[in-house]
């Protein structure tokens, strides 16, 4: 195998793969996989998740396999099932474990209130410290086994201690024992796992959602005939037929007929589109009113709602920089516990018996289980990206995700962001002589050849009053200033930029052809100033005239006059004021100025979007989207600061009330199970945003 020194990755032998594993408990856990992972020779990033139970290895495929990236996890104890064995068989084999652990536990329980039948209560606890706890025992051994330590470790040591001292006491006769204590715990810390796996498992409802988008099957057309074949059989370029009510199996573009299609499952937005001939249509919609045919353009794993699919897998399974103190807590926390543990063990034993001493140190252990700090990160990106994405909004990991909260600063580019990036033409003044529909008349007579989108929308304003186009003759266009031609007879000159219109040498008036706002344009704005965000607009108009657009939105700040090229250093400078800066364009034209931005906000059209060009992308073609995802990170972020000060305060003041004997090992052991659903259902209520 070659070393670091003489290989260096290259794009062709750069691989990722999302693995899941069975096994983990707490953030010890993740970590040590995480390490383990991270120090496999080849690999280049490793990022392991609670919530998801998914390990995201980045390597170099020339010096390391998927075989050792699995083989390092199974060697530290930890399984790695194939995906449709993972969410199929854990909860039901935790169902059947809880059964166990309850129906024996509840004798046990009973009879140790009465301190009665010691052999009857050691005999009721065998199946649930054997079958029901014998998961804890057997991932304790094997970390022991490699140096390390988990929430497994600690609770078997701790029903371990209460279970054989009660043995002990057992068969020396004695009646003060603490099998039903041992039990409990067990029974206990299994319902909070199933109820946490409950929990997760709605956490994640985003991506099965939208798996189940996409139908099975498919009817293209062969030889004339309709034909139906799976969806994943269909192949670029071939013809698909849709009837009302189905769902669109793959992207392509409409060629005969037209509909309405629902595309809330991609974009958020609830209204149908109506669709024509050359309307593009995206796998995973629903056709609601007419029939049609299109031709499939991308298929299978390149659907926009694969790569939708794709990309919040990579969110969800993302770490968020706020995580890292909690990573940094957890490898040392477990060890730091067992020391807390031995300490409080020696000191009690000073001042009461061994049974009291060893009951305490057993609360201590169950106490500090570090569930719920390994889960107060993942879970909250987890819903929240899940959320993000029923909205159209996609958040490219938890980096974007936080990042997001910070931004004070957002800069919109004009055209295609605040406005809808086609000429319109907004005002007609003719000169004294001439009519509005005359002087119109005329103008688009002479543009009616023209490729010129201010031409085009003059043609278009004509067109939309009913007025009729004369033929021109003599047509010439003169590069940078306008066209001529004659047009009845009469020398037509029209000039651009600031359409004025002259006929035979006489100023027939003046045509304003502008860039119109956005219907939502006001609107959004307003949202991000109510955020306390500063807004600023960047165009390459006049001043003047961006100036008259940017009032029109409710925008203060206008960056005029700015060269495409010069958009980075517009960012750069706003950077430099101490600004956190979201930048907002289409995504591919504005590419450097979103890389450069602290967020980069790419707006979606619909069409093929440039996903890579920022940390968020908007499927929708809705500016009030950027107010939306703010809005949503700031939330996620104030949801993740409780769960962290939940996770760490709860540690923080019930290991010394443990360790003082003021907590029993059962009640703890309840604590430590409530401890880590409340963090998921805290992180749930983002759903309801």
């Amino acid at each position: 195998m070659k070393t670091a020194e003489n290989h260096r990755t290259t794009p062709e032998t750069r691989e990722r793969v999302d693995l899941p594993v069975s096994g983990m408990t707490c953030a010890a856990c993740s970590r040590a996989i995480e390490l383990a992972l991270a120090a496999a020779p080849g690999v280049e990033r490793a990022s392991v998740n609670l919530a998801t139970n998914t390990a995201t290895v980045e390597y170099d495929g020339a010096r390391i396999g998927v075989r050792d990236l699995v083989s390092a996890i199974e060697d530290l104890g930890y399984g790695v099932p194939p995906s449709e064995v993972r969410s199929d068989a854990e909860v039901p084999a935790q169902r059947r474990q809880l059964a166990v652990a309850v129906l024996f536990t509840a004798p046990v329980v009973w009879l140790g209130m009465m301190h009665w039948a010691p052999w009857l209560q050691l005999a009721l606890s065998l199946p649930v410290i054997f079958y029901a706890g014998a998961g804890f025992y057997r991932a304790a051994w094997k970390a022991l086994r490699h140096g390390s330590a988990n929430m497994n470790s600690l609770v078997s040591l701790g029903t371990g201690a209460a279970f054989l001292y009660s043995v002990y006491a057992t068969l020396r006769g004695a009646h003060e024992v603490y099998f039903e204590a041992a039990a409990t715990i067990i029974a206990l810390i299994l319902l909070g796992r199933l109820l946490e796996a409950r929990a997760r498992g709605q956490a994640g409802d985003a991506i099965r959602r939208l798996l189940e988008l996409a139908p099975a099957t498919a009817r293209v057309v062969r030889d004339g005939k309709e034909i139906e074949i799976g969806a994943a059989e269909v192949s670029p370029s071939d013809i698909v037929a849709v009837r009302p009510g189905e769902r669109i199996p793959c992207d392509g573009k409409i060629v005969d007929g037209h509909s309405s299609v629902d595309e809330s499952m991609l974009t958020g937005e609830s209204i149908p589109v109506e669709k024509d001939v050359e309307s593009a249509v995206f796998a995973g919609s629903i056709n609601r009113a007419g029939s049609f045919r299109y031709q499939a353009t991308r298929v299978g794993r390149g659907t926009m709602l694969e790569r939708m699919i794709e990309l919040v897998k990579q969110a969800q399974g993302s770490r968020a920089p706020v995580a890292r103190l909690a990573d940094v807590v957890s490898g040392y926390f477990t060890l730091g516990v067992l020391i807390a543990a031995a300490i409080t063990l020696a000191a009690w034993l000073f001042f009461a018996p061994f049974p009291q001493a060893m009951v305490n140190a057993v609360a201590v252990l169950i106490i500090a289980c570090p569930c719920a700090l390994g889960l107060a990160t993942p879970t909250a990106i987890m819903v929240a990206t899940g959320r993000g994405a029923a909205r159209g909004i996609l958040f490219r990991g938890g980096e974007a995700l936080e990042a997001a909260h910070r931004i004070d600063c957002v800069v919109l580019d004009k055209t295609g962001t605040i406005t809808t990036g086609k000429p319109e033409v907004t005002m007609v003044a003719p000169a004294p002589g001439f009519s509005e529909s005359e002087l119109l008349g005329l103008a688009a007579s002479a543009e009616r050849h023209s490729e010129h989108p201010l031409g085009k929308a003059v043609v278009e304003a004509a067109a939309a009053r009913g007025i009729g186009l004369e033929e021109a003759g003599d047509w010439s266009a003169q590069a940078g200033y306008g066209v001529r031609a004659r047009v009845n007879g009469r020398e037509v000159v029209v000039s651009r930029p600031g359409i004025q219109v002259t006929v035979d040498g006489r100023l027939a008036g003046e045509i304003e052809v502008a860039d119109t706002l956005k219907p939502e344009a006001a609107e959004a704005v307003g949202a991000l100033r109510r955020l306390g965000l500063e807004v600023w607009m960047l165009t390459g108009d006049r001043r003047q005239t961006a100036e008259r657009i940017a009032r029109s939105a409710g925008i203060e700040h206008v960056l005029a006059e700015v060269l495409p090229e010069g958009k980075v250093d517009a960012v750069r400078k706003l950077q430099a004021e101490g600004k956190r800066v979201a930048m907002v364009g289409d995504g591919i034209n504005d590419a450097p100025a979103l890389a450069q931005a602290d967020l980069g906000i790419a707006m979606g059209t619909g069409t093929d979007i440039a996903i890579e060009a920022g940390g968020v992308t908007l499927m929708r073609n809705d500016l009030n989207g950027v107010a939306e995802a703010i809005e949503l990170s700031r939330s996620t972020m104030r949801v993740i600061r409780q769960n962290l000060f939940w996770a760490f305060g709860y540690n923080t003041v019930g290991i010394p009330v443990a360790a003082f004997g003021l907590l029993s090992p059962m009640l703890a052991a309840a604590a430590m199970a409530l401890s880590s659903v409340s963090v998921v259902t805290n992180s749930l209520r983002l759903r309801a945003r």
